[in-house]
């Protein structure tokens, strides 16, 4: 018989009620309350799901098995530090952190006590459903954009950390070679984040990785082109659509797969399943994301910030 989990969710906005109503919604998991800084809001969440709003950290993880830190992302490390320390399992939401120093805490008091740590990239599950990370193939150039319309309701850092940083993690999860070379270029229209940034990154294998992030765009566009050896892949991510010139079959109907349908439940349940001993691991581990933030803040840099 399967353990029940008892869950917990810090984080009572948009991204923290998306993770409360799957945990509401998933077989063997009771999800326990939510907290966040705004108790009006944590109320709102929390009545809607008939679940209990904490008042304090330390009360939500009482009891717990495992936790969604769903708040702002310059309050990541701390909760997530917090929730690891309480001997929790924990799932946080991308990027992991905000600096390097803190992702390597994380994954390192993660390890100390034998928690599992998942960070929410979701493309990866998109990718996984559509079958790109099953291509035998090492991909030589990528090119991602990935534009949204303004004002941003992300306001505590760039669009780097905010939207380039899952096309970070998917292209070095298709290519781990090492980067070598970052070169960047942005602005900041409103506060003191970057708005609109484009990257490009060599890596030690010779391959070169492009990005364009804006949260400012006019239009919303979420495109990818990868260049094998054998041909390319052409992803819309925005309509679920793919052009495929490589010898090797990909999911015309992964919209319609349980992943490709609802990406973050899908992550939700890897993350369940590797706290249980189900899986070896869920779809994006601490480590991974880390190495994502590192490449993330490198391009930062590079662009001045």
């Amino acid at each position: 018989m399967v353990r029940q989990l008892t869950a917990g969710v810090v984080g009572a906005g948009v991204f923290g009620g998306h993770h409360a109503r799957q945990y509401a919604a998933l077989d063997g998991v009771t999800l326990k309350g939510v907290y966040d800084l705004d108790a009006a809001r944590t109320k709102s969440l929390a009545d809607s799901l008939g679940v209990q709003a904490f008042d304090s950290l330390e009360a939500l993880f009482e009891g717990l098995d495992i936790v969604t830190v769903a708040s702002p992302a310059v309050t990541h490390a701390a909760a997530g530090l917090a929730a690891l320390g309480a001997g929790l399992s924990t799932y946080i939401e991308k990027p992991v952190a905000i600096s390097l120093e803190d992702a390597d805490r994380l994954v390192s008091l993660a390890a100390s006590k034998g928690l599992v740590l998942a960070c929410g990239h979701q493309e990866r599950v998109v990718s996984k459903a559509m079958g790109l990370l099953d291509i035998p193939e090492t991909p030589s150039f990528l090119e991602a954009v990935r534009r949204a319309p303004g004002p941003s309701r992300i306001v505590d850092v760039s669009c780097v950390l905010d939207l380039m940083i899952h096309d970070i993690d998917l292209a070095l999860t298709l290519n781990p070679a090492e980067p070598l070379a970052v070169e960047a270029e942005g602005r900041a229209t409103v506060g003191p984040y970057l708005d609109e940034v484009s990257a490009e990154v060599t890596l030690e294998d010779g391959s070169t990785l492009r990005f364009q992030a804006s949260r400012i765009a006019e239009a919303l566009e979420r495109r990818m082109r990868v260049v094998y050896p054998s041909g390319e892949v052409e992803i819309d991510f925005v309509n679920r659509a793919f052009r495929n010139t490589t010898p090797f079959p990909l999911n015309a109907d992964f919209a319609a797969t349980p992943a490709g349908g609802n990406p973050l439940r899908a992550s939700v349940a890897a993350f369940i399943a590797a706290v249980r001993g189900e899986a070896p691991r869920p779809a994006v581990t601490g480590e991974e994301a880390a190495r994502a933030l590192d490449l993330a803040l490198a391009v930062e840099h590079a662009a001045g910030f």
